[in-house]
């Protein structure tokens, strides 16, 4: 029977199974060594560029502020929904005072240094921020995802890929605040700069929590929620790099993505922060947190700048 078998051609089970592990393990390991070549490429750039270097901090800080916020999540008990929707209000004042005095003022001012009057900087301004709303809403309906914030039930047919549409609801929602720390380190004005970063890193810290404990609501384990709710924040150093090298190369292009940013940021905090906020009757809580962080994040600015 070997040798009918040999004399077909065929290969027994085990050999062919030893050639396809071969060739998964060369493909892996080459896939190893360009994503490191292309890694050491992209540091000697960065390293080349201050303000590269300096986007890369802040967003790395981010990223590591929403890390931090996981940690209460592993040692104690998650908090009550009044306090989740606080938390959620907070986020957004943060986030909506980043957008009026971090980017749009900046956006203006950006504009008219260029030479533009106040019409026409108002119009940059206005057409930058429904430019990035209108990417973020459609970006928001190409991309197969669900909204991170809300309840996705358990079941277990489709828990798999509920899972991966978080993941690509929270890679969407972190875009805009890596945009605006890179577009913010492309500026001009340093002090502003590194409040817009400071307060980000702020609200990143509940978001952290949020986002686990959105990871766990829909059946995912408590560690490997705090895992990924921590690995939410790596996007935002590269889209943090990625915006501030689109601004260094073309200077002009400044006030456009300061107000892109905004515009982007204000799309995210009206279509998913405040309502998922206000959903289970915390208006009351919700809004003090957004006024609380609104505050919060207009001292930084006017303290730092």
């Amino acid at each position: 029977m070997h040798s009918s078998l040999r004399k077909n051609g065929s290969r027994p089970a085990a050999s062919l199974g030893w050639r396809n592990l071969g060739w998964r393990s060369v493909a892996y390991a080459l896939s190893v060594v360009v994503s490191l070549f292309l890694l050491n490429e992209a540091w000697h750039w960065i390293a080349g560029q201050p303000t590269l270097r300096i986007a890369l901090a802040s967003g790395a800080i981010a990223a590591f502020a929403t890390a931090l916020g996981v940690v209460p999540m592993l040692v104690t008990r998650a908090p009550g929904r009044r306090i989740h929707d606080t938390l959620l209000g907070f986020g957004a004042g943060v986030m909506l005072a980043a957008t009026c005095f971090s980017l749009i003022i900046p956006a203006l001012a950006s504009a008219q240094e260029q030479g533009h009057g106040p019409w026409g900087a108002s119009i940059i301004t206005g057409g930058g921020i429904l430019l990035g709303a209108a990417c973020l809403m459609l970006l928001e309906r190409t991309l197969p995802h669900q909204h991170f914030f809300g309840g996705a039930g358990t079941e277990s047919a489709q828990r798999i890929r509920r899972l991966w549409l978080f993941v690509f609801a929270i890679v969407l929602h972190n875009i805009p605040e890596g945009l605006a720390i890179g577009v913010s380190a492309a500026g001009n004005d340093a002090a502003r700069a590194a409040a817009l970063a400071t307060g980000i890193a702020i609200q990143d810290v509940p978001e952290g929590l949020v986002v686990a404990l959105a990871l766990s609501s829909v059946g995912m384990g408590k560690w490997k929620s705090a895992l990924l709710g921590a690995a939410s924040g790596l996007v935002e150093p590269v889209a943090a790099v990625l915006g501030a090298a689109v601004l260094i190369y073309s200077q002009p292009m400044l006030p456009w993505g300061l107000a892109f940013a905004a515009g982007a940021m204000l799309f995210v905090v009206s279509h998913e922060v405040i309502p998922e906020s206000h959903r289970q009757g915390h208006e009351l809580f919700a809004t003090t947190g957004l006024l609380v962080g609104f505050v919060l994040m207009m001292i930084l600015d006017t303290a730092l700048a």
